[in-house]
């Protein structure tokens, strides 16, 4: 009787630790797009969108695990559900509202336009016939296009193959997120001192994080933890920590 009665019980506090566990949510992110999604030395996911998407995490009470996912791929993976959210620096268009659900947003861009040091343009139409390097479906390359500037667009996989190939002289230009701009120009060992940024476009962008279509749930999690971040001062901290004052 009392075996049975302490099986009883094991198994409802068993029960109750799962009732109470918080929610895990598989994150997918592109780290090939740093300080905002890179791989550490030990090739772990880091940067300022994992750490945004954690400290959002544990405001809205629930966990993530972080995993590094190629761009080419990640929104059919989130759309079919093999991962939950997308905090990859997506920015917020009509276009893809369309397919996918949004948090609301949590950091501003613009567009920026990297040049060899000494070089230098005044608007988007001075890249014109040149050949200008940006990562493949990105807002860079959809604002390049809209500009109607008459550049010859080549898309890379990764921005940093962009930037390798203006050093090396096979492309004139590159056009990607300011903050990652920022990256190559003043701090990435083998570029800094190499580069400078010529021109910013005036339009603003918002990230937001992604998800499949119709999970509204997630999206108020997510929500619910982005004000808490931004109201703590926490999303200050984290942006000081990757992007400097």
């Amino acid at each position: 009787m009392f075996r049975s009665m302490f099986l009883v019980l094991t198994l409802c506090v068993f029960l109750c630790g799962q009732a109470v566990a918080a929610e895990k949510y598989v994150v997918a992110g592109d780290c090939t797009w740093p300080p905002m999604e890179m791989l550490s030395a030990d090739k772990q996911p880091e940067g300022f969108s994992f750490d945004f998407v954690r400290a959002v995490a544990k405001a809205a009470g629930f966990e993530v695990e972080v995993r590094n996912i190629a761009w080419d791929g990640i929104f059919g993976g989130v759309g079919t559900g093999q991962y939950d959210i997308v905090s990859s620096s997506v920015t917020i268009t009509p276009e893809r509202q369309q397919q996918f659900d949004f948090s609301d947003p949590y950091y501003e861009v613009v567009q920026a336009v990297v040049l060899p040091i000494g070089k230098s343009i005044t608007s988007l139409k001075d890249l014109k016939e040149q050949k200008v390097g940006g990562q493949i479906g990105t807002t860079g390359i959809f604002v390049l296009r809209k500009s109607e500037s008459g550049a010859d667009i080549k898309e890379y996989d990764d921005v940093g193959l962009a930037v390798q190939d203006m050093l090396g002289g096979r492309i004139d230009a590159v056009i990607c997120d300011a903050p990652v701009a920022l990256y190559y120009v003043n701090k990435k060992p083998d570029t800094a001192g190499k580069l400078n940024i010529s021109f910013k476009t005036e339009e603003k962008e918002y990230y937001g994080f992604t998800v499949r279509k119709g999970r509204k749930d997630l999206v108020e999690k997510l929500n619910k933890g982005i004000r808490a971040v931004k109201e703590s001062g926490e999303a200050e901290r984290i942006a000081e920590k990757w992007l400097g004052k």
